[in-house]
């Protein structure tokens, strides 16, 4: 006769628990089924539990923070690089997260004026107006957008004479700083469009901004320029605004079709790390259509890969 303890061991692998004490097993001819082998002979119901439905959850991005009168100057030195296309479009974006931006078109061409829809030789004041006569005010020559949130202070060819006029000004770096000081309470972001030099108009940018957004065309040329501007930024630094930083560097129209496009983009990610912005703005033909109807490519063409892009650098603006 088998003895069973009455308390079998639950790690002993010949001990069962659901034979009744005392009674030899019973076995059936047939092979017993999984289920059967732990619930005796016989069908036993197995309930199953009904799969639970995936829902797709859409989590919120945490809302940012928004600075006071931000001024942040977007430069290089590098003509057709992406300067005005950035300064339009991420002030754009930033609009679209809740901030009130001011855009400043500090270069003689006047393309950030009629890429948003102007025409600067039409308008009575511009910046040169506020740089040079005391008595107007930002509020003079400001004018609104189709936008709503996205002021301008427009630029002409006037302002190609500047340069030579502020030669003979008292501390004439910093011109631009003391003109936009009355505009910063009425504003969270200052962006300012810089001229393809690293002249005094430039300089003047990097005097009044507290940090620098570089956009760097991924192709050989461009990276070039960049020990350049880098070293004019720290010489800013040194003598005019210990305060300034460099905000980041956005690569530019990249063609990811190309191999030398991102051979640029690897070389620009080992030499500047964390201050390249890990949105890359690719090239699209929308950036070109966009100036032509004067608006900005986030209500041109809102929905287009590059309107995100510019979504997604304003994100990373903000949270830096």
């Amino acid at each position: 006769m088998t003895l069973i303890p009455e308390h079998p061991d639950p790690l002993d692998p010949a001990a069962s628990l659901f034979e009744p004490e005392g009674e030899e097993p019973q076995h059936d001819s047939a092979p017993a089924t999984p289920a059967e082998s732990l619930h005796g002979p016989g069908p036993v119901p197995v309930t199953v539990a009904e799969p639970a439905a995936e829902v797709a959850v859409e989590i919120p991005q945490e809302p940012l923070s928004l600075p006071q009168g931000k001024i942040i100057a977007v430069v290089n030195q590098k003509g057709g690089v992406g300067k005005t296309t950035t300064t339009l479009n991420l002030g754009a974006a930033l609009v679209e997260h809740g901030a009130k931006v001011l855009l400043v078109d500090f270069d003689p061409q006047g393309a950030l004026s009629v890429g948003i829809g102007f025409n600067p030789n039409a308008l009575e004041a511009t910046v040169y107006d506020l740089l040079l006569d005391s008595s107007i005010t930002f509020q003079d020559v400001k004018v609104s957008t189709k936008v709503e949130g996205l002021d301008l202070i427009p630029a002409n060819i006037d302002l190609s004479a500047a340069e030579i006029m502020l030669v003979s000004e008292v501390a004439r770096e910093q011109l631009l700083k003391r003109a936009l000081e009355a505009a910063q309470p009425d504003y969270h972001y200052i962006l300012i469009d810089c001229p393809p030099s690293l002249g005094l108009l430039t300089v003047n940018a990097l005097t009044a901004a507290e940090t620098v957004v570089i956009p760097l065309e991924t192709e050989y040329f461009a990276l070039r320029g960049m020990a350049l501007l880098v070293d004019t930024i720290e010489k800013v630094q040194e003598r005019l605004n210990p305060e300034l930083k460099i905000e980041g560097i956005v690569a530019t129209m990249l063609d990811s079709r190309t191999v030398h496009g991102r051979e640029v983009l690897s070389r620009v990610t080992d030499a500047f790390g964390d201050k390249l912005f890990k949105t890359v703005i690719h090239k699209t033909i929308r950036f070109a259509e966009a100036p032509v109807a004067g608006e900005t490519i986030l209500t041109y063409a809102p929905s287009s890969a590059g309107a995100q892009e510019y979504r997604d650098l304003a994100r990373e603006v903000m949270s830096r």
